[in-house]
């Protein structure tokens, strides 16, 4: 079984990387093109900052906090109880989201976004941070189904 969280992290991550390169390669900066119309557009931008360009500019501070992310989710993952997929799965898309934009960072100091909520104003995103809501999600989900079990068992 945890072949599967290794095999599911690398194509995340592959995924990822391979939508960004060609973003960058097939995709003029700063050109919108319809992806859905009225919901979703392909805006090819970089971004040196957070969500929001919040800490633009701030590499090494991103740099630091990589490393840390990276090195907290791989450790929180093995030591993990095997029984609790939900969990493991959560910290696995974690940390494929983390080095997809960790990839970015370290090779070309930007990370490429592309993703553009048409109908609402949100910052434009990529593979890499939508598998890093869907790990938030998850561990949410993981913590209410581990309470609820505590609730149950007293």
């Amino acid at each position: 079984m945890q072949l599967v969280y290794w095999l599911l992290f690398a194509v995340l991550v592959v995924g990822d990387q391979a939508l960004k390169s060609y973003v960058t390669t097939n995709i003029a900066p700063m050109s919108v093109h319809d992806f859905i119309p009225g919901l979703l557009s392909i805006t090819h931008i970089t971004n040196t900052g957070a969500a929001w360009s919040m800490l633009e500019g701030k590499m090494m501070f991103f740099y630091v906090v990589t490393i840390v992310a990276v090195v907290v989710l791989a450790y929180l993952f093995i030591k993990a109880d095997k029984k609790d997929y939900l969990y493991r799965f959560s910290l696995i898309f974690l940390l494929a989201g983390t080095v997809g934009n960790a990839i970015d960072r370290f090779t070309r100091h930007f990370v490429v976004d592309m993703f553009n909520l048409d109908f609402i104003n949100f910052p434009i995103f990529n593979l890499a941070d939508t598998y890093i809501t869907i790990g938030v999600i998850l561990i949410i989900g993981s913590l209410i189904i581990q309470l609820a079990g505590e609730k149950n068992n007293k």
